[in-house]
């Protein structure tokens, strides 16, 4: 409290970095506030508050045409309900088997293009993965075929 004191513009000052224009820059922004024009200030008010009013004007019409048109469309709505609905169901399942059979055909491509580069040795991303799987399940297929002869040894 005692470091507290008033600069030559009656501003209330800490005594720390704020005195210098440093810090947070509360004493640097006022200042620059001070520096601007009244006329300017007066004129970017001006343009905020006709810009904002416009767009609350706009926003008004809009809700009050989104109304009257859900006014006017409820009772057609309602009339052709029974012919909507299946056709709107309709589309959605037809759209969706358009969009799996348009997946599933660009991930059998993609496939039979990994496959391609694997075969002629271009080493694709994953190869080695499937290398060492391919030697692991050898290696097992080996113990378990070595293991059964060696029960048919065994009971023989």
């Amino acid at each position: 409290m005692a470091d507290h004191h008033r600069d030559s513009r009656g501003v209330l000052g800490g005594g720390g970095f704020g005195d210098r224009g440093y810090g947070y820059g509360g004493d640097q922004a006022q200042h620059h506030q001070q520096k601007q024009p009244a006329m300017m200030c007066a004129l970017k008010a001006a343009a905020a508050a006709t810009a904002g009013g416009s767009m609350l004007v706009l926003s008004g019409l809009i809700l009050a045409g989104t109304v009257v048109a859900l006014t006017v469309a409820t009772p057609v709505l309602v009339i052709f309900s029974p012919v909507i609905v299946p056709a709107c169901i309709t589309l959605a399942l037809m759209a969706a088997g358009f969009v799996t059979s348009g997946g599933l055909g660009i991930a059998a491509l993609s496939v039979f293009s990994w496959m391609y580069k694997y075969l002629t040795g271009k080493h694709p991303p994953g190869a080695d993965q499937l290398d060492h799987a391919k030697a692991r399940l050898a290696s097992k297929a080996r113990d378990i075929k070595d293991a059964a002869q060696n029960r048919m040894d065994q009971a023989t």
